[in-house]
Parts: structure tokens; sequence; C-alpha cells
């Protein structure tokens, strides 16, 4: 594909602003959280709730929900940028990142930040690899709106977030590109292959 096509794919991607979500989950006494673009309402079925969350394998979280077949989704504030700080810029492989939070939990389990407008458990349904991600249909089993709010979007947390966390931010996602760039075809070799 040329580089004229990939700006002109990425021309329509940015004329969409997708929320970010708080991803969490728990396998026992192990929790974790990061923050998604990837996640779609999969329904229109009022009495059948459902997402489609793509997320990353190499996610700390990723792992959790591998292992509990659930999560729980959260939108955050239009200006929570602390929670993307502390959910977006530091590996839960590396660090505990409710270690000095009191979460509650959903129903399910999954922790819940105090400050989300709102929240939604969700089981596993169905999981497709796709390469860098697997993506999960989910069921949402249960949900509430916990305030008034606007959610917090990409291009709002680009324009709101601190000049020192947008480089992070940046740097960051650079480092995913190239860690999805060679997952994905990887899978896609594996595919054209068997």
């Amino acid at each position: 594909m040329s580089s004229a096509n990939h700006a002109a794919i990425n021309a329509v991607f940015h004329l969409y602003d997708p929320p970010l979500w708080l991803v969490t989950a728990c396998d026992g006494a192990r929790r974790g959280g990061f923050i998604a673009t990837a996640a779609t309402r999969a329904s229109i079925v009022h009495e059948i709730p459902r997402m489609l969350v793509a997320i990353a394998k190499h996610h700390h979280t990723w792992g959790l929900i591998e292992a509990s077949g659930s999560f729980a989704l959260q939108l955050l504030a239009a200006d929570d940028i602390a929670s993307v700080r502390r959910f977006g810029l530091a590996s839960g492989h590396r660090v505990d990142k409710f270690a000095d939070l009191q979460p509650r939990q959903t129903p399910a389990g999954s922790p819940l930040i105090e400050g989300a407008i709102s929240w939604m458990d969700c089981r596993v349904e169905a999981r497709m690899d796709i390469g860098d991600r697997t993506t999960y249909l989910a069921e949402v089993t249960a949900g509430a709106v916990l305030r008034d709010g606007s959610p917090l979007t990409v291009a709002g947390l680009l324009r709101d977030a601190p000049e020192a966390d947008r480089a992070e931010l940046k740097r960051l996602y650079a480092q995913d590109q190239e860690t999805d760039r060679a997952a994905i075809l990887a899978w896609r070799r594996s595919r054209d292959d068997g």
C-alpha cells in the first residue's frame, strides 16, 4: 500500500474520537487495569447487551482476562487525566497500579475506581486471536451510570494532558506500534503458511 493510501486511511481514523475506557480485571488476588480505546457496543438488543474489546497481548490485564474470563469497563470523566497517568503510563507487569487506592469491586469482582462516570461488568463469550491482540466478545452482566459527565476521549487527552504526559504517551504509543507491527506480520505469515 502506498504512503498516500496510509495517509488517507489515517485521516479517516482521525475523524473518530473514541472514548478512553479503563479496563480492569482480577484473577484471585492479582489485579490490573489499563487504558483502552478499542471497545464498542456489539448489540442493539437491550436485553442482550454485548461489547467488543480488543486487548493487546503484552498487557498484564490481558493475562488476567484470559485467566478469569471476565473484566470491567469504566468510562473516565473528561477531566480525569490522573487515571490515564496511573493506568496508561506504567506496566502492570512491573507495578501494582492499585497500590495506594481503595477500589470498590463490581459485582463480578473487578476493581472499580472512584471517579469513573460509569462501569460495566463483562463476561467473555468468545475470543479471536488477531496477532497483536485478542478481540473479546463479552456479555455485559451488570453496569451503572455513577454520575453525570462526558467521557474522556483521545482528542481530549491529547489536548488537555500536561506536555510531559503527552510526550510519554507518544513515546509509549510508538513503542506499542513496533510491538504490534511485529505481532501482526507474524500472525499474517502464520496464516499464509497454514
